[in-house]
């Protein structure tokens, strides 16, 4: 007999997202699930140090905040909750749930998903040959061994489709779980699914990885978001899973924002590497696979789903600290803003000492972003930024001091925008892998106070992934000077915004800008057009590393990653966008010769 659909919820894409998201997906109407994201990779490192200054701490805070108000609620709909608020202290983040049931006079069913930290294991399992070496830069583990402060594994949805089986709980509440495998394990659990069922697996990946970043599958970040009619009180996605892997994504009625094929398509885009081979510890899902089709209003079908086995591996996510940055601002009038604010930029450049590993000057109002991609050259006001790196904080306590001291003696009409700015810690990324055999996931049972029991979870696929060679294009450096004409007889200037939808994002120091053509018709000129050399010719001020494009035909886009493209990326960069968020707003403004015989697809309804 077929079971259900199971409708699953997202109100939390990262920690500090709407904090009445939860409460709008609980009251909007019928939920099996709701799932919530707080973590990133530098997260984790600032849990540790409150972990450290309070045995109580080291759990993302705001989730018990968002939970107090609504946990009666949740209960009385016998919705489940599964996060990974957790963080690196699950086990202090159920006593406050407890703490807030007690308050609402109800009773709570937890469970914990945990194991994912080996910070401590790390001198023992490098005895034992794992080399952690940078996944990214292949850079020796050695280097930085002495100075980790956070390593996770990131589990996927197994241990969490176990908490379920075992005990049915209210509220599962882990660590370093994958964002996708929170979204999963509902899936495993409800539907019985093998865990060699590849296919399914990977729809639920795919599932997981439309609705993990909240709202930005609903209209948020959206290329056209004129389309959406409003932003006010904007719908959470959901997504309605069908025992077969087919599922619809949706959101409550009467929300703000949209869900059509174009929003779904642009957040399948966002951080997806090669979208033949979405690595997850659950199964590797083929993103070259997937079909969309509007299924009527604000719901669209998404289907056709494959996948393959997992690797052998987990993902390890550390951080260390590295360093110190401080990044001041002073607010520049007109006229001649441009021109003064680079004035006051050498003026401090000469008058400033360091040390400095790196400095950064960038002006807000004319190219802070997108450098000379904006094809602007002036602006009426512009807000000077001035970045600093350095190993020791009283260097930069000094250049931090210098910046106001610029108000008296530069040209006129600059004001101080905040006060003296501090210099902040830098934590750096090292991602690694583990071979899944050394760490074993633990699952648990919470109940007053303390943990009832804990079961370790077999079961969990240690698969041999093999990659499927397939085109890509590298573009390894410039071919070209900035500043081009791409005019040529018989074709048409043209924005590349009207040809195309687009979105940007990060992992590390690479930046990932997916790009759908609008039309199918449109695709082949851009597939020729739009090579990964032109892009790394358009952002080669911003963009040292290679760029790699993947086509992804089915869905008339493209995946291009841009390697050490975001200042070092996280805490370290000296950048205003540290995350690449603005990329792809970047490449959209750009002017395209478009061939006369394709004009009229641009201007079809």
């Amino acid at each position: 007999m077929q079971k259900k659909p199971l409708r699953i919820a997202n109100a939390s894409g990262y920690w500090g997202d709407d904090p009445n998201a939860l409460r709008r997906q609980l009251e909007g109407g019928p939920l099996d699930y709701i799932t919530m994201d707080f973590l990133a990779e530098v997260t984790m490192s600032i849990l540790q140090k409150q972990r450290t200054r309070d045995p109580l701490a080291g759990y993302a805070r705001d989730f018990t905040k968002m939970l107090d108000p609504i946990l009666p609620l949740l209960l009385e709909k016998k919705v489940k909750l599964i996060t990974n608020a957790g963080g690196i202290n699950p086990q202090a983040c159920a006593h406050m749930v407890e703490q807030l049931a007690r308050k609402h006079g109800v009773s709570v069913r937890i469970a914990l998903v945990y194991g994912d930290s080996i910070v401590g294991e790390l001198p023992r399992l490098q005895d034992q040959g794992v080399s952690f070496r940078n996944m990214e830069t292949g850079a020796n583990f050695g280097d930085v061994a002495d100075r980790i402060e956070v390593a996770n594994v990131y589990f996927g949805a197994v241990p969490v489709a176990e908490a379920l089986r075992k005990w049915d709980p209210d509220i599962i509440l882990t660590g370093r779980v994958t964002d996708t495998g929170i979204t999963l394990a509902p899936m495993i659990h409800h539907f019985g699914w093998d865990l060699k069922d590849w296919n399914r697996l990977a729809s639920g990946i795919v599932a997981g990885h439309i609705i993990e970043c909240g709202s930005q599958c609903t209209g948020g970040n959206f290329t056209d978001w004129r389309k959406v009619a409003s932003f006010d009180q904007i719908g959470y996605p959901i997504v309605e899973m069908h025992e077969d892997g087919s599922f619809f994504v949706t959101k409550h009625p009467e929300t703000g924002g949209l869900v059509s094929v174009d929003t779904v398509r642009e957040q399948i885009f966002y951080e997806m590497g090669d979208p033949h081979a979405y690595i997850s510890p659950d199964v590797v899902a083929d993103f070259t696979s997937i079909q969309l089709e509007a299924a009527g209003t604000d719901r669209v079908r998404v289907f056709g789903i494959r996948g393959v086995a997992p690797t052998d591996s987990y993902k390890v996510s550390m951080a260390y600290e590295d360093g110190f940055t401080c990044v001041g601002s002073l607010l520049v009038s007109g006229p001649e803003a441009r021109e003064k604010a680079e004035k006051f930029a050498e003026i401090f450049w000469n008058r400033v000492e360091g040390p400095f590993l790196e400095t950064s000057t960038e002006f807000f109002g004319w190219n802070a972003c997108h450098r000379s991609l904006g094809h602007t050259h002036e602006g009426s006001e512009i807000m000077l930024r001035l970045g600093a790196r350095a190993q020791q904080t009283d260097v930069l306590q000094r250049f931090s001091k210098l910046i106001p001291s610029l108000i008296l003696g530069g040209p006129p009409g600059v004001a101080a925008v905040a006060g003296v700015a501090k210099p902040q810690a830098i934590v750096r990324y090292w991602p690694a892998l583990l071979p899944k055999h050394w760490v074993t996931p633990i699952v648990a049972h919470f109940q007053d106070g303390s943990l009832q029991e804990e079961i370790l979870v077999s079961g969990t696929e240690k698969g041999s992934f093999t990659a499927i060679p397939h085109a890509v294009q590298i573009a390894e450096a410039p071919s070209k000077p900035l500043g081009l004409s791409f005019e040529k007889s018989g074709t048409h200037t043209i924005l590349l915004s009207k040809l195309c939808l687009a979105r940007s994002g990060d992992k590390g120091d690479v930046a990932n800008i997916g790009v759908c053509a609008r039309r199918p018709e449109l695709y082949p000129f851009l597939q020729e057009y739009l090579t990964a050399q032109r892009v790394k010719d358009w952002f080669q001020e911003l963009c040292l590393g290679k760029v790699i494009r993947y086509e992804v035909e089915p869905l008339c886009g493209f995946n291009f990653l841009l390697e050490e493209s975001l200042g070092g990326g996280g805490s370290c960069t000296l950048r205003s966008d540290a995350q690449g968020k603005t990329f792809a707003q970047a490449l959209l403004r750009q002017s395209v010769p478009l061939p006369t015989a394709l004009q009229h697809w641009v201007e079809a309804p």
